[in-house]
């Protein structure tokens, strides 16, 4: 144990336990170094993979996540159009990755920047994501639901 508080160790071991708890029908495992974790196992669907994610993140805060959990569901990539199929012909293509966030009073893009992917800096990347509700990245309301892309 650390003299302040349980170590990260334990934390992110007791973040697995949560959502392992929250999402019994998934596998979920996680390996730390230098404090970045790697969530591997398998869930039925990317929802579900991508709410896992969000638990997890939820539950403990890291320098990074990686998330390798398996779907029996093809990733966005293998499901893309290509140029020649009928799905191009029909202007469709696969959706980006991504989890929501429902803002709260007191979020700022920056704020989730930093709980989403460890870097404040990367604020623009969600402000990107939202361009169809946001033309002001200091512009954001409570109650909105941001796409936060993975």
């Amino acid at each position: 144990m650390a003299l302040f508080g349980k170590s990260l160790e334990e934390k992110v071991q007791s973040a697995v336990e949560k959502v392992r708890a929250q999402f019994p029908d998934a596998t979920i495992n996680a390996q730390l170094k230098d404090e970045v974790v790697t969530l591997t196992g398998h869930a039925r669907d990317l929802d579900t993979k991508t709410r896992i994610m969000a638990a997890f993140n939820e539950a403990v805060e890291t320098k990074n996540t990686f998330n390798y959990i398996s779907t029996d569901q093809p990733s966005p990539a293998h499901t893309a159009a290509t140029p020649h199929s009928p799905a191009a012909a029909a202007g469709v293509t696969a959706a980006a990755e991504h989890r929501t966030h429902d803002v709260v009073a007191g979020d700022t893009l920056s704020a989730l920047a930093k709980r989403y992917y460890g870097d404040a800096s990367k604020y623009n990347r969600i402000f990107e994501a939202n361009r169809d509700q946001l033309n002001d990245p200091d512009k954001i309301r409570v109650g909105q639901k941001l796409k936060i892309p993975l």
